[in-house]
């Protein structure tokens, strides 16, 4: 007689077909991504759509050659936002969250509602009041009407106030102030190395957001020697009708401009690591 699964393995078949279907959902279009930026242009609109090319090379040397070396002056504006806005942001948001953790002052609740509404509001609904603020500034145009509007981030100082709340202890802070240790000091050598793992988290989830950002760069923005590679590359596109050539340079530049992604998440995944074997330890 054939065997029927038990009961809960039978519950176990729905939640995995849905993973399986998310994860083709999303990997489907990373795959189409890097089998077209092998493929020539003449390839890409006359072979079958996951059939590899013969391209690859041509197309990775066209692209850093546009414009006299456009592309790389993209990735290089692409990094400036996000490494500089990300460390920055990471750093308001540390010291932001700590302090509505550890520390009682009137209008607590109401500054965490404040911000917790703040996580709610889509971020394209800020771009044009956030224009009209830069641009009374006389900032638009410029590298810091793209990196001011994002050193504030309320999901990071919500992450951080959580983060603080749970892995920061109390009493270890009575037992320094104690001791004569001044807050700065309290926060320096207790509180911060506490909450590295999770100012990684902010960090990157930051890193990754900025780095992918196209609505904000694109209102401020007018120069292209400024642009991030989110916003060249739309240019890319828009002039392909025009110059089919550009298609295939703009395919591969999105493939190229995923790897800074998968290095930076390969590199900070040691500091998840080393938290989760200091709780193994300690428990």
């Amino acid at each position: 007689m054939k065997a029927h699964p038990l009961p809960h393995q039978r519950a176990k078949i729905l939640p995995t077909v849905v993973l399986l279907v998310g994860a083709l959902y999303c990997l489907v279009p990373v795959a189409w991504v890097i089998v077209a930026s092998t493929k020539s242009s003449a390839e890409l609109f006359s072979t079958f759509t996951f059939a590899p090319g013969t391209g690859l090379l041509d197309n990775l040397r066209d692209l850093f050659a546009y414009g006299d070396g456009q592309f790389v002056r993209w990735a290089a504006n692409s990094a400036l936002y996000a490494v500089a806005g990300s460390a920055a942001s990471t750093l308001i948001s540390t010291l932001a969250g700590y302090g509505m953790a550890k520390y009682e002052f009137r209008g607590r609740g109401v500054l965490f509602y404040a911000i917790l509404a703040g996580v709610l509001v889509p971020g394209m609904t800020l771009a044009i009041p956030q224009y009209l603020i830069m641009s009374e500034l006389s900032l638009v145009g410029g590298y810091w009407s793209v990196l001011l509007p994002s050193l504030i981030s309320p999901f990071g100082i919500y992450l951080a106030r959580v983060y603080a709340l749970s892995s920061v202890p109390d009493a270890t802070l009575e037992a320094a102030r104690i001791d004569g240790a001044s807050e700065y000091r309290i926060f320096g050598s207790i509180g911060l190395p506490m909450m590295v793992p999770g100012m990684v988290t902010i960090f990157m989830l930051h890193f990754v957001g900025t780095w992918n950002n196209f609505l904000l760069p694109y209102i401020m923005l007018s120069d292209q020697s400024k642009f991030p590679i989110t916003v060249g590359l739309y240019t890319l596109l828009s002039k392909g009708s025009s110059e089919p050539a550009l298609y295939g340079i703009a395919i591969v530049g999105a493939a190229v401009s995923v790897i800074p992604l998968i290095a930076l998440l390969l590199f900070l995944q040691r500091f998840w690591r080393l938290d989760l074997l200091s709780g193994g330890l300690k428990g």
